[in-house]
């Protein structure tokens, strides 16, 4: 069992939770992951390791209730355990001093661009920061990157806050404007890291995405993590996360990840359904 430490809402759905392990800490990379369980017939969820401290013993995991079991896993609050949290797993970033690095998070995949965004800094990068979201009260860790980055740059769809547009335009605008960039990471969702690929592609900039979202299992037992990059076959959860994204087969990537959208509603109704009658059941009680 996992003590949670303390919990909080950082956007609409999107939770933080400081959890107690510290051999997980202890051993944790900027880009590894860990697999949490919430009961003994629980979904195995794959979730960035966003921050660590080996002096407390714990490790921060950043969710987005978007299904069944993570909005079950925002339900938990500080004093509550975790059944299971397994790992460090996956491979780590690969840190040098590039020059100037960019890292771009889009929505709750700032969450994942955090870390090695700090490893980057601490590894004598200029680093700057692009993070986006729907409206300003989905920006996630504006603050906590602005500590570790040279530059951080807010962007948001309807322009209630920074930049009006996506972060491929703030990104876009940055080379434009002679800015020399050397190596970029982008996190979040998949038409997006694909579009950031795009960006850099004539510019022969070294660019990295984390292909996070389609982890099932996090041991590549499953297949449904299964993705082509450079023309060969992978599993993200035991040969990455993170790969050369302009060697990644994205249209084939996100036919992929849709592969199980029907069940995954069908479960999330189920569940809605659930707590609505539970709902019932206690007013019809009182």
């Amino acid at each position: 069992m996992f003590k949670i430490v303390s919990a909080e809402f950082l956007a609409p759905e999107i939770k933080r939770f400081v959890i107690e392990a510290p051999k997980i800490a202890a051993k944790r990379k900027a880009g590894q992951f860990v697999i949490v369980r919430i009961s003994h017939q629980g979904e195995r969820i794959p979730l960035t390791i966003a921050d660590a401290s080996v002096e407390k013993g714990t490790i921060t995991i950043i969710v987005q209730g978007i299904g069944k079991t993570t909005k079950e896993i925002n339900s938990h609050e500080a004093g509550d355990y975790f059944m299971d949290v397994v790992g460090p797993l996956g491979i780590p970033s690969h840190i040098e001093n590039f020059g100037t690095a960019v890292s771009i998070g889009g929505g709750v995949g700032t969450a994942i661009a955090f870390p090695t965004a700090k490893a980057l800094k601490e590894a004598g990068n200029h680093t700057i920061s692009i993070i986006g979201g729907k409206s300003k009260e989905y920006v996630i860790l504006e603050n906590d990157l602005r500590e570790i980055c040279d530059e951080v740059y807010v962007t948001t769809d309807d322009g209630s806050y920074g930049y009006h547009g996506f972060v491929t335009g703030q990104l876009k605008d940055l080379i434009e404007s002679g800015k020399k960039i050397d190596f970029v990471l982008a996190i979040g969702p998949i038409p997006m890291m694909r579009a950031v690929a795009e960006v850099t592609r004539p510019y022969g900039i070294k660019t990295v995405v984390s292909l996070n979202p389609v982890m099932v299992d996090g041991t590549g037992m499953c297949g449904g993590c299964r993705a082509v990059v450079g023309g060969k076959t992978v599993f993200v959860c035991v040969d990455g996360p993170e790969f050369d994204a302009h060697e990644v087969d994205f249209p084939l990537l996100m036919k992929r990840n849709n592969t199980y959208r029907h069940e995954e509603h069908d479960a999330l109704e189920r569940h809605v359904c659930n707590i609505d009658k539970q709902y019932a059941e206690a007013v019809n009680n009182n």
